[in-house]
């Protein structure tokens, strides 16, 4: 048997499969998380920064405003570091879940931490983009109606800036699975972590008692393969809803 034939081989080996299908739901489920809390902490310092410019309320929009700049423009890995040493774990995570030692746990929470902040602070800039592409009068109007400020963002603004962003939002949803690659750093147990342990022990399952370099282009390039198929899925449906905004309204007279 071949080293190539050995390399593929190891894919069907017992559980092997089944292995790297849960690193990939862990991926998309810390995607996930990181995606809708990005959306939430994001759209405050949005509001933050576009709107708190009063005498009052400017030290908020200077603190969102420092949040943004330094996580948006210095590297997500620095973070992920940063947070495995000085964040702090609740007791929640201290201890095994998912099938999860208790490291392994700890770790998960601490760079998935990482990973809301960073994706928190790219996403305030694009729905900050939204908020900017809202005329004026949609707050005049708002107001004329007897909506007070709150109720003008909520009801009014709001809707119309994720509506704008949406496109733009899927665009960083497919950035941020593959950012979570960058975890397999730490040793959590998202997709790519998981191809890198079966590397390491690839000696045992190919047969050789050796690890080769095709075993290297088997393990990673199904890795890609997975990677490509979620990411190529998120983009279709991407230009999909690009198409649809562009496409003109048929008016029809009426008789």
């Amino acid at each position: 048997m071949s080293n190539l034939e050995a390399s593929f081989s190891i894919l069907g080996q017992k559980g092997v499969a089944l292995y790297i299908l849960k690193g990939t739901v862990f991926t998309l489920i810390i995607a996930l998380i990181a995606v809708v809390l990005g959306i939430v902490i994001g759209s405050i310092l949005a509001l933050c920064r576009n709107y708190c410019t009063g005498k009052k309320t400017k030290i908020f929009g200077i603190i969102a405003t420092i949040y943004i700049e330094v996580f948006r423009n210095t590297p997500l890995l620095l973070w992920i570091f940063i947070c495995l040493v000085f964040c702090p774990c609740p007791e929640l995570f201290n201890r095994k879940l998912f099938g999860l030692t208790t490291v392994e746990t700890k770790l998960l929470f601490k760079a998935a931490v990482a990973l809301i902040l960073f994706t928190s602070s790219v996403i305030a800039e694009i729905i900050r983009g939204g908020l900017n592409s809202i005329a004026h009068g949609q707050f005049e109007a708002g107001h004329s109606q007897g909506f007070n400020v709150v109720q003008v963002m909520l009801y009014i603004i709001l809707p119309q800036a994720y509506r704008n962003v949406i496109p733009t939002l899927l665009s960083q949803v497919i950035t941020t699975i593959k950012d979570s690659s960058y975890l397999a750093n730490v040793a959590t147990i998202e997709l790519m972590a998981r191809t890198k342990q079966l590397l390491s022990a690839a000696s045992r399952y190919n047969g050789t008692g050796n690890v080769n370099v095709s075993d290297v282009f088997v393990l990673f390039g199904v890795a890609a393969l997975i990677y490509f198929i979620i990411n190529y899925t998120l983009s279709c449906v991407v230009r999909s809803m690009q198409k649809r905004r562009k496409k003109p309204v048929r008016i029809v007279a009426a008789d």
